[in-house]
This record gives structure tokens, C-alpha cells and sequence, in this order.
């Protein structure tokens, strides 16, 4: 489920234009934003309540289908699309996960961002979801019944995308918080591209 829920987050952030419902700021992003860079703190909590565990990091994406999802605290975890495989990388496992990107996200709400416009109409139900926590929300709804998320929520403030939340169909709930965002900085192509390390098991597609 940690892989899912970095798979689903992968592709996030930003937004424009203050005076727009959330809806409009997630189609605006995806029509300004080609590249993005944010620090994030992600919080796992069980369905009783229980806060399951927090980890922190980097992500990085360049649209489409790009990103980069490095986990630096508690433990290594890397996660890298390069727009036709997705590599899952455990360094302490020695280990590597490999899947189409077709098939690793395009039922996910990784899709929110990784895709474009029609991909978003195609395979969530967008609606707002009001003010809290000084953010304006979108839900989305996938349509797919075997998506593993029962909704997902973005929060906005001014021109940026500042949380998400993925809500699963175990009833697990992950919280993202993002910090120090750049939209459209540059990225060097080899931060998208992963070669498995030496005396690496590779498992997938």
C-alpha cells in the first residue's frame, strides 16, 4: 500500500489563478505547468485512527508521465516514471519493482496530473469540496471500481497546490503536505531515467 500511495502522489502539485474554483485551478495547472519540484510529509493513518507512519522526501515530475519520488526519511525509497516503465526501487531490500506506466497508473490518481485534460474527465468525477484548513478543495472520484482509492482530495492555496489527500478502499487515509515548491524549473532528462543497481533483483513487467 506505501508503493500505491507514493505511485498515486508521484505526479502532484501547483496550480494558478486566486479568484478560480478548484476545478478550474487543476485544469489551469495542467495547461501552465510542465515541470515541478516540491519537499513533502506524508502521514499514513489506519482506519482506527491510529497514525501507521510518516516519511519525508522530494518529488519531482515533468509532465507527461514523468517523476521522481524520493523518500529520504525514516528509510530510502525511490520511485521513478520514465514515461513507459515505473521503477520501485528498496535499496535496503535490494530490490526493484518495474510496471508499465500504463498500467501503474493509469486507473490511479496519479492520473489527476500524470495525464491530460481528458484523462482527468475520463477517469474521475471532479467536484468542490468547500474551504478548510485555510485551502480550497477538489474531490475526485475515480470512476474505475478497481482503483484502490475511493476519493482523493487537493488542496489550494492562492496559485499552489499545498496537500492531497488519498482516502483507500481499506480505509486507510494519506495525507501530503508539499513545501518549498517550484513550478516549471528545470530538470535534467537523467533524473527520470533509472538503471537498476548491480546485484539488484528486478521483479515486473
Amino acid at each position: 500500500m506505501i508503493r500505491r500511495t507514493l505511485l498515486a502522489a508521484a505526479c502532484l502539485l501547483a496550480a494558478q489563478a486566486a479568484d478560480a474554483g478548484a476545478i478550474d485551478k487543476l485544469h489551469q495547472f495542467l495547461e501552465s505547468t510542465r515541470t515541478v519540484r516540491a519537499d513533502f510529509a506524508q502521514t499514513v493513518v489506519a482506519k482506527n485512527g491510529r497514525q501507521a507512519q510518516t516519511s519525508s522526501g522530494v518529488m519531482m515530475f515533468s509532465r507527461p508521465d514523468k517523476f521522481r519520488w524520493q523518500i529520504k526519511k525514516p528509510y530510502s525509497q525511490l520511485l521513478v516514471g520514465d514515461g513507459e516503465k515505473v521503477w520501485i526501487h528498496d535499496p535496503e531490500l535490494r530490490q526493484v519493482t518495474v510496471r508499465n506506466t500504463g498500467t501503474a497508473i493509469g486507473g490511479t490518481p496519479a492520473a489527476l496530473l500524470a495525464g491530460g485534460d481528458s484523462a482527468i474527465e475520463r477517469n474521475f468525477t471532479l467536484r468542490e469540496a468547500g474551504d478548510h484548513d485555510g485551502l480550497e478543495w477538489l474531490e475526485a472520484i475515480p470512476k474505475v471500481q478497481d482503483s484502490g482509492f475511493e476519493k482523493v482530495r487537493l488542496g489550494f492555496a492562492n496559485k499552489d497546490l499545498m496537500a492531497m489527500e488519498l482516502f483507500d478502499s481499506l480505509g486507510q487515509t494519506t495525507l501530503l503536505r508539499f513545501a518549498h515548491l517550484e513550478r516549471n524549473p528545470p530538470l535534467a532528462p537523467s533524473l527520470f531515467r533509472f538503471v537498476p543497481p548491480a546485484n539488484t533483483d528486478v521483479i515486473g513487467e
